[in-house]
């Protein structure tokens, strides 16, 4: 069994439980995943399947891709994701992957790509104290001492310090799945998912 399916982040909302409770849910859309190459440990050295998703126009099709997509028999597909399998002569092109394999899931894994921030100072990227707020205070948002002196003479790797904020994949592990619409190939999810609206998202069994 593949265990994942990829689709796009749409926004999120809320929906009632039956108890009457707003429940904030994340919609994604998820779409029918397509295998479109099957690898083999004997072939590839792993276990694995290729997964297709999102239209695009045979026009839009590079030659290199296109010729993949000829070698193995499938049709053009907009994104490319793989997934490891068991047993990948299990699956074969052609196959599909959709939302009604994920009816029966309690709860699920979500990676996405975080939004991306820019640059961004110690207490926002990792919620510094910060100094004094006060007059006369020198001291308000800046990181304060980041080393030693004489002994190492340098910053060690790793220092938390002031940089590039988000654009990282992000996992949110054990989501509840809340509905299943099986019809229009959408699965609502307890929670907030990393990503925009639009974003590609990975989901996992959990």
């Amino acid at each position: 069994m593949i265990n994942a399916i990829y689709g796009t982040k749409i926004g999120m909302t809320q929906v009632f439980s039956e108890d009457d409770r707003a429940v904030p849910v994340t919609v994604i859309q998820a779409d029918p995943n397509t295998i479109c190459q099957v690898k083999t440990a004997a072939t590839d050295g792993y276990e694995a399947v290729q997964l297709g998703f999102g239209t695009i126009k045979e026009n839009k099709v590079n030659k290199p891709m296109a010729g993949h997509f000829k070698k193995q028999g499938a049709d053009p597909v907009r994104h490319l994701r793989e997934v490891r399998v068991d047993s990948a002569a299990d699956h074969k092109v052609g196959d599909t992957v959709t939302v009604a394999d994920f009816a029966e899931a309690k709860k699920v894994h979500v990676t996405g790509t975080s939004k991306g921030k820019g640059f961004a100072g110690v207490m926002r990227r990792y919620n510094f104290k910060g100094g004094p707020g006060g007059h006369g205070s020198h001291f308000h948002r800046a990181p304060g001492s980041v080393g030693q002196c004489a002994t190492p003479s340098r910053v060690f790797k790793g220092l938390r310090m002031p940089g590039h904020m988000g654009c990282d994949t992000v996992t949110i592990k054990n989501l509840e799945v809340v509905k299943v619409d099986e019809e229009l190939n959408l699965i609502l999810v307890k929670g907030a998912v990393p990503g925009g609206k639009n974003a590609m998202v990975r989901i996992r069994l959990a």
